[in-house]
């Protein structure tokens, strides 16, 4: 059963995302903030990271490349709901911030559920 730790500030976003995933049989850990998500890694072994690429307390490309010191075996996918693009052109696109990061996939907030399951499914397989 594969362990997956959820790192984002939002707690909605944590709890929902946990619901969904354990309905699909993995066992899920949910941190609030950065720290706590590196300190989880830090515990435990897991097998695939969702981060929050933008969070109040810890930058989220900083939390990444905690998680690969922890364990550089670890598949992240780098979440977000910041708007790129046409709003703010000199930004770096998502996915190449994500890919500087180590993340195999991303996902733009507000996913949908499918979205979750497909994204997690296909990351894992990298993994095993």
């Amino acid at each position: 059963m594969p362990n997956i730790l959820i790192i984002d500030d939002d707690k909605l976003v944590c709890e929902a995302t946990s619901i969904l995933l354990r309905s699909k049989g993995h066992q899920v850990t949910t941190a609030n903030d950065g720290h706590s998500g590196i300190d989880a890694a830090k515990a435990g072994a897991f097998d695939l990271a969702i981060v929050d690429l933008f969070m109040p307390d810890m930058d989220g490309m900083v939390v990444m490349n905690a998680l690969r010191d922890v364990d550089p075996k670890i598949v992240m996918i780098a979440a977000s709901g910041f708007m790129f693009g046409g709003r703010c052109p000199e930004m770096p696109g998502f996915e190449a911030m994500a890919n500087e990061a180590g993340a195999t996939a991303t996902l733009y907030k507000p996913f949908r559920p499918a979205e979750v399951v497909s994204v997690v499914e296909q990351a894992l397989k990298i993994s095993a």
